[in-house]
């Protein structure tokens, strides 16, 4: 199965951050049609810092999963970090 999957730039808003991961289309026949856990979703090949929640479903695209994480987020622990998430506040002021 191949194992082309995209990944999208990251953008947010003043709360998140968000993403999104374009998956091979066939590689949906296989997946649960829910959010899929942090377990499930690297399960499929997903490789992304943590964080990272699946938090919703495009129903006309099931093969592309939309990701979120607070504003702040440590990549390395997945915790939100003060001093990062002042930087990531002041930043989507500008």
């Amino acid at each position: 199965m191949p194992r082309d999957i995209e990944y999208s730039e990251k953008y947010c808003d003043s709360k998140y951050e968000y993403r999104h991961v374009i998956l091979p289309k066939e590689m949906v026949k296989n997946m649960p049609q829910r959010l899929l856990t942090e377990r499930e979703w690297r399960g499929l090949g997903v490789q992304q810092s943590r964080g990272w929640t699946h938090y919703e479903i495009h129903k006309p695209e099931p093969h592309i999963l939309l990701f979120r994480r607070p504003l702040g987020t440590d990549p390395k622990t997945g915790k939100i970090d003060p001093k990062l998430l002042k930087e990531a506040q002041a930043k989507s002021q500008q």
